[in-house]
């Protein structure tokens, strides 16, 4: 596909999921989009942001993470300037030797060559191997039709080579488990036959999976429908990583309001509210006893608009407890929290 017909696809599909946002083109091509870092049970994460060409599905309905992108190629030594900015940044460089985990991110599909070169590719392996010597586990966001066995194969390879052996994980926008809210509202293109297959794949090599959720996605649903929808997802998740013998990790973002999406357009017509933390403690309690981690995701990344965030003014308490249960993965916080909201 041309330059010229991948532009017009990513903006074509961006106006007919009704969003008026522009794209960022006055971004350093050098320097990534976001850094920042997160604590889990797995210990200190580095998630890394890439500037790259935006997600060429950017159709999903609430989404406006392709504002952060360009609509033009982003070629590869642009993208290795970045990985070199990512590693000489001042707490990347202080904490590196802390950090078990890190998420490649561009805001789409790293895997998608058209948007992520693969010699940029190799080229952040390479400095993962060199620069982050306590390095457990590499988790890459793509859209499952941008994996290609034979490249997971060789990724796997390279980070083996490391000071310590790195695990490879998929991350995987799954956003909603209904079939409808998913596919037909959200607008996701993901069936669940599509995603047994890949975690059918990956099962033989012991690559582990991320899937990302977002609690109360669409207008329509009532809290206690977005509740019923992620205990839904649990159960399957967890039946599936029992049947495959696959670790599935559970990413749950409560949904904040985008600029310029559906979602902003339904809550000033008060049509949608973000959910409340306590809901999303109530549906993450589910995964008590289960094979199945869970990590509840507590950032807007800035983007909310205002009266459009999942935190209400007084529940600011509530993040410091949620962020304590994704370092210890302790179900009796939620249990606290869930009891408190009663």
């Amino acid at each position: 596909m041309n330059q010229t017909t991948l532009e017009m696809q990513i903006v074509e599909n961006s106006r007919n999921a009704g969003k008026t946002y522009e794209f960022d083109e006055v971004h350093e091509d050098t320097q990534p989009a976001r850094i920042w870092f997160q604590e889990s049970d797995e210990g200190l994460i580095l998630f890394v942001v890439f500037y790259t060409r935006a997600c060429r599905w950017s159709r999903c309905l609430g989404c406006n993470l392709p504002s952060k992108m360009s609509r033009r190629h982003i070629g590869y030594q642009s993208l290795m300037a970045q990985v070199d900015q990512v590693f000489s940044d001042p707490e990347v460089v202080r904490r590196g030797p802390s950090i078990r985990k890190v998420i490649a991110s561009n805001n789409g599909s790293i895997l998608d060559e058209e948007t992520f070169s693969s010699t940029a590719l190799v080229y952040l392996l390479a400095k993962l191997n060199l620069n982050l010597p306590k390095l457990k586990v590499l988790s890459i966001e793509t859209r499952p039709e941008y994996v290609d066995f034979a490249e997971l194969e060789f990724i796997a390879r390279v980070l083996a080579e490391a000071e310590t052996p790195v695990q490879l994980e998929l991350s995987i926008g799954f956003e909603a488990f209904d079939d409808v809210i998913r596919n037909q509202m959200y607008d996701k293109g993901l069936s669940l036959e599509t995603f047994e297959s890949l975690v059918a794949n990956v099962a033989p090599y012991g690559y582990h999976v991320k899937c990302y959720f977002m609690q109360k996605p669409v207008p329509g649903m009532t809290d206690e429908e977005a509740i019923e929808d992620i205990r839904r997802a649990i159960d399957y998740l967890a039946e599936t990583a029992d049947r495959q013998g696959v670790a599935i990790n559970m990413h749950l973002n409560p949904t904040y309001v985008a600029a310029k999406t559906m979602l902003e357009k339904a809550l000033r017509k008060k049509q949608f509210t973000p959910p409340r933390l306590r809901d999303v403690a109530e549906a993450a309690s589910h995964a008590r006893g289960k094979r199945l981690s869970v990590f509840i995701g507590l950032s807007d990344e800035g983007l909310a608009v205002e009266g459009g965030s999942f935190i209400r003014d007084g529940e600011e308490h509530l993040v410091e407890e949620l962020e304590n249960f994704n370092r210890t993965q302790d179900y009796d916080i939620l249990d606290g929290i869930r009891s408190a909201g009663t």
